[in-house]
């Protein structure tokens, strides 16, 4: 993984004695809540429902086992003993005291890691496919690139104050693990009729109160010209967008009012405009770069299959916790953070020393963040994956769901958040409840629920296989449901189905939904396809059908 030199270092470090002196002057009374709120935000430090919310960089999601130690220690010592992990692949922590926000931010430099750009209106934590380097689909490495796009952007005057935040999300393979399509920017790495590796790029995607599927602003743009055309497209958001409304600042409005040509026109001028003083992407810088992502010292070995008569717990957590690797007698390997009775994307510090330590013995001492908020050991020797097992189970984090119906994706809700409309929390936990049954889930294959608080789309529920809304009617946490929406190997938006329901019936709800799908899918439909294939009709007709309970 990239490793920080002298200037990466003495930027952090200057940004934790720059805050800590700010923090200081304002416990003192020397700046004001206003004056310092845009101080805070630029060091991811948000205020919420009972308690500050600090919100620290993993970038791409990437972290190594002393990074992980070191967010257990920040977790046990500053806040309640664990973390949130995020579908930006970042970590929050909810209660720290804002007076030892300094000193975090100060033992986290000591461990290469920051809180800078996770908040506040500039370029955000650049996201990648969890997958990367080890994905078999792979057309190259997107790590390499999101590092450069870190590097390039981090303090960066210009864009320190756009009209609105700005994700970015990069993908190496075209089932795009990495939900590019619904980001400010995305982009897509492949290669022209010449063999060489560029970018397809979109832009204008995004969720929140204005879901929008990202467009085509150019089909193929040659390494070199990375950064300066990201350049010209912050410069036409920084400059057009609107500041006048924060629900309509984001770079996707300004993308459907010009639409995507006129866009691309403004974008295009500014780039031509530029280019010849702009800077461009050395192919040395690049290799300087990728050569921190190399592939690790891996051993020649040969594939190995699961006996027949094994414990079917670990055959079960094979199938559904590992993954392919493009090297011969290795596996990917999930760590479930959505054991039934936990909150999704929750980890103690416990865990997470726990898992560090694994990390150290089986996989080259990295660990993943995906953006689905579970975590990744890449590397795993499939000789060593009973053994691992056995470890994660003991620590409750080898529950054998993922990809199933209750490997949610659930904001923090109402419980921490002061912009929520409701609890999203309680809703995982009677879904996990109501779906305990795993050959029931098995049974149903694929399904990806996502859970949101409130319409800013935190938990992503407009691409969920099943969405679920949280929304306020008079002062009571009702539920929309959505179904039909995904953002990996295609990106839908899901349609609304109906009235919302009430907070005890959301779990009740989608099993109807499910039972539909199970009488009327095809063999080896996934539920988002027979919803495509049917339309939203005959689950909307079950969903609301009078039942026994209602009776």
């Amino acid at each position: 993984m990239y490793q920080y030199d002298e200037l990466d270092q003495a930027v952090v470090d200057q940004r934790v004695a720059e805050f800590r002196d700010q923090t200081r002057r304002h416990l003192a009374g020397e700046l004001s809540e206003e004056e310092f709120r845009p101080l805070r935000l630029r060091n991811g430090l948000y205020i919420q429902r009972h308690a500050p919310m600090l919100r620290i960089a993993i970038p791409y999601g990437l972290l190594s086992s002393a990074q992980l130690h070191t967010l257990a220690h920040v977790a046990r010592r500053y806040d309640r003993g664990f973390g949130h992990f995020t579908t930006r692949q970042n970590l929050q922590l909810n209660w720290p005291h804002l007076e030892d926000v300094p000193e975090i931010l100060a033992e986290l430099a000591t461990a290469q890691m920051h809180a800078i750009q996770t908040s506040g209106n500039c370029i955000r934590n650049v996201t990648a496919d969890h997958l990367a380097g080890v994905a078999q689909d792979e057309v190259d490495d997107p790590r390499p690139y999101c590092e450069i796009i870190r590097q390039w952007s981090s303090v960066l005057p210009e864009f320190t104050y756009l009209p609105r935040k700005f994700k970015i999300a990069v993908t190496g393979s075209p089932a795009d693990r990495a939900a590019s399509e619904v980001h400010d920017v995305g982009l897509h790495m492949v290669r022209d009729a010449q063999g060489e590796i560029g970018f397809t790029v979109l832009v204008g995607g995004g969720l929140g109160r204005m879901p929008i599927i990202g467009q085509v602003i150019r089909q193929f743009l040659p390494v070199a010209d990375l950064l300066s055309y990201l350049e010209s497209i912050l410069r036409v958001y920084n400059r057009q967008g609107r500041r006048d409304n924060i629900h309509k600042a984001r770079i996707k409005v300004l993308v459907k009012a010009l639409g995507i040509d006129r866009f691309r026109e403004l974008v295009e001028a500014e780039w031509n405009e530029n280019r010849a003083h702009a800077v461009r992407l050395p192919a040395a810088e690049v290799d300087r770069v990728r050569a921190f992502f190399r592939p690790r010292p891996y051993e020649i070995l040969a594939d190995i299959a699961t006996p027949a008569g094994d414990d079917p717990r670990f055959q079960a957590w094979r199938r559904y916790n590992t993954h392919a690797h493009k090297v011969s007698g290795y596996r990917a390997v999930f760590v479930s953070l959505k054991a039934h009775g936990s909150i999704p994307g929750d980890m103690t510090s416990d865990q997470m020393d726990a898992v560090a330590e694994l990390a150290g013995r089986f996989s080259f001492g990295l660990v993943r963040v995906t953006h689905t908020q579970n975590l990744v050991l890449a590397d795993v020797r499939q000789r060593d994956l009973k053994e691992l097992w056995g470890e994660l189970d003991r620590l409750n984090l080898a529950m054998p769901n993922i990809g199933t119906l209750t490997d949610m994706i659930a904001c923090p809700g109402l419980d921490f958040c002061s912009l929520a409309n409701a609890g999203t929390l309680d809703v995982a936990k009677q879904i996990q409840q109501r779906f305990d049954d795993l050959d029931y889930l098995y049974d149903l294959g694929e399904i990806e629920i996502k859970i949101s608080g409130c319409m800013n789309a935190c938990g992503h529920h407009h691409v969920g296989h099943i969405g679920i809304l949280g929304v306020d009617k008079h002062g009571e946490e009702w539920y929309q449901i959505t179904l039909g929406g995904s953002a990996t190997g295609f990106t839908a938006l899901g349609e609304v189905i109906g009235p919302s329901v009430r907070k005890n019936e959301v779990a009740s709800t989608i099993e109807r939904i499910v039972e539909v799908y199970r009488e009327v899918r095809a063999d080896g439909e996934r539920f988002v396809d027979t919803v495509h294939r049917l339309g939203i009709k005959p689950f909307k007709e079950q969903a609301y059908a009078p039942h026994p309970a209602a009776a």
